[in-house]
C-alpha cells in the first residue's frame, strides 16, 4: 500500500515531447492500426508532403519521412483499398488550430 499517487498512462506522442499542440510522428486511419487514434483524426490533422498539401493521406510517419495514399480505388481481397508509400519530407499540423498553427516535422 503506497500513498503515493500512480503518474497517469502518456501516449507515445506526449513522451516524443511533441506536446499537446503537434500531431504525432504516425498517424493511421486505419482503425486495425496501433497508429489509429479517434481523437487526433477528429481534431483533423492536415498533411503536407514534398512542400503539397495532401488530403489523400491514409497513414503516415514524420520521422521515417513517408505517406500511405490510396492507389486509385482498387481494393484487396477484404475490401480495403491498396495503398502506396511514397518517400519524401512530412509535415503535419491540427487543422483546429488556425493558420499559424505548429507544424510537427521532422529535423
Amino acid at each position: 500500500m503506497n500513498d503515493t499517487p500512480e503518474k497517469p498512462a502518456t501516449d507515445a506522442a506526449d513522451t516524443a515531447g511533441s506536446g499537446p499542440d503537434l500531431p504525432p510522428d504516425h498517424l493511421s486511419v486505419e482503425p486495425g492500426s496501433e497508429f489509429f487514434d479517434v481523437d487526433k483524426l477528429q481534431r483533423g490533422v492536415a498533411i503536407s508532403f514534398k512542400g503539397a498539401r495532401r488530403t489523400n493521406v491514409e497513414e503516415y510517419c514524420i520521422s521515417e519521412g513517408w505517406v500511405r495514399v490510396q492507389a486509385g480505388k482498387t481494393v484487396d481481397r477484404k475490401g480495403k483499398p491498396l495503398t502506396i508509400k511514397l518517400n519524401g519530407p512530412v509535415e503535419a499540423w491540427y487543422e483546429d488550430l488556425g493558420e499559424d498553427a505548429p507544424h510537427a516535422k521532422a529535423d
